[in-house]
């Protein structure tokens, strides 16, 4: 039976009641995916209520939830031409407990997840969508496996969200196409620092903590943008200054001394230097230098360094540009400008066959996180949430990435 129609039999034999909620950093996918969720459940599911738990798990905690109204469903589709997420997300940790009391999410002496199973019960909620990455969607199945010990029955469908791209094992993560062009975007602007000082280092600061995907793909993305240029080498535009010069990922260690002599040349050679830089490249080495400088490491609810305070790209930048004589650096972050962007149309082709497929999972009973299954050929199904994990390293000897590399002589 074709899945739309196996839902519909299914629509009408039980009454739903949905919540939705997004979670961890921002998306160019979650005002889609919001969209495309409601416009699913209105589809196959007239009779179900919706409502979104406001600020993410923050909001099921506080019990703070908006209904999807009538008029929110007529006219949803409008989500999709903005970035951000229409609810609101947080970073919420239920499991650590000191961080939720300190926040004033649960009173002392409260277990979150008892607080959040108490909630969900009294909402009478039957399946729970979830959009965020890895700990969003961990965090829920925990929940999901809490309430079934209390014995009440609560499906959780997840959407992945990230734009590092670094889900395990999902091959691609909702958003993160959209990432690398707008990062891809913001730097066709930034690059042309290069013309306010002799000797300029810029570095791009992508993000990305344990995988390079968004780096590469970022840098793959912003030399396409070159290949439509018309150049004038003649009058001083000439793709060679507006290029990359270097590109660092994680996976990849990182021989400053040999790259420093290489791009001292091309700074002698072409009068500027680009590095595109992945914010996790480096950290491990950063972290060892303030703990050995007995200085305390920055991290947030969920255990990680805050690379936003350590500031990876001033670190490489501090140690490059004595070495290639760099006379101005120039440290910028395309991060929060990338992930505030609207899906675009590869991102919202995928994020609609993914909300398509967990509407259909919820209504068949099949827990897990939507996405195409690298494990099982790459087939976009319910990966069970026991298997899903963060932290997916970027494979950087694909043959795109070892060509750029290449192409741009850092090999």
């Amino acid at each position: 039976m074709p899945a739309a129609s196996c839902a519909s039999r299914l629509s009408s034999m039980t009454t739903h009641k949905v919540a939705l909620l997004t979670a961890g950093g921002l998306a160019p996918c979650l005002s889609a995916a919001v969209a495309d969720l409601i416009e699913r459940w209105s589809e196959v599911a007239p009779d179900a209520e919706i409502i979104a738990y406001r600020g993410g798990y923050a909001g099921l905690l506080r019990g703070d939830s908006i209904p999807v109204t009538p008029t929110v469903r007529a006219n949803v589709g409008r989500l999709r031409a903005f970035g951000g997420s229409p609810i609101s997300n947080s970073r919420v940790k239920m499991t650590n407990i000191d961080d939720c009391v300190k926040r004033g999410l649960v009173q002392p002496g409260q277990d979150p997840q008892r607080v959040a199973a108490d909630q969900l019960t009294a909402d009478g909620i039957t399946v729970l969508h979830t959009i965020g990455g890895d700990d969003t969607n961990t965090a829920a199945a925990d929940l999901a496996h809490f309430l079934e010990q209390e014995g009440y029955a609560l499906t959780v469908v997840g959407l992945p969200k990230t734009i590092d791209n670094d889900i395990v094992p999902i091959a691609q993560s909702l958003g993160a196409w959209t990432a690398a062009d707008e990062g891809a975007r913001f730097f066709s602007n930034v690059v042309s620092e290069h013309s306010a000082n002799p000797r300029t280092l810029v570095v791009h600061e992508v993000m990305g903590r344990h995988c390079g995907w968004l780096t590469a793909a970022t840098a793959l993305a912003y030399r396409d943008l070159l290949d439509d240029q018309d150049w004038l080498p003649e009058f001083g535009v000439s793709r060679i200054r507006r290029d990359i010069h270097a590109v660092f990922v994680p996976e990849a260690e990182v021989d400053i001394a040999t790259q420093a002599a290489r791009l001292k040349t091309v700074m002698d050679t072409v009068g500027n230097v680009n590095v595109f830089l992945s914010e996790g490249a480096g950290v491990d080495s950063i972290v060892a230098d303030m703990q050995a400088k007995g200085q305390e490491v920055p991290r947030d609810a969920f255990g990680h360094v805050k690379i936003d305070l350590i500031n990876p790209g001033q670190w490489f930048a501090s140690q490059f540009a004595p070495m290639i004589g760099a006379e101005k650096v120039l440290v910028q972050k395309s991060g929060y400008f990338a992930r505030s962007a609207p899906a675009n149309e590869r991102d919202l082709a995928l994020i609609k066959e993914c909300a398509i497929a967990a509407v259909d999972a919820a209504l068949a009973g099949t827990p897990g996180l939507i996405g195409q299954d690298e494990e099982q050929g790459g087939v976009l199904r319910p990966v069970e949430f026991s298997r899903i994990k963060g932290g997916k390293h970027f494979n950087h000897k694909v043959d795109w990435f070892q060509t750029l590399l290449t192409d741009i002589g850092q090999h």
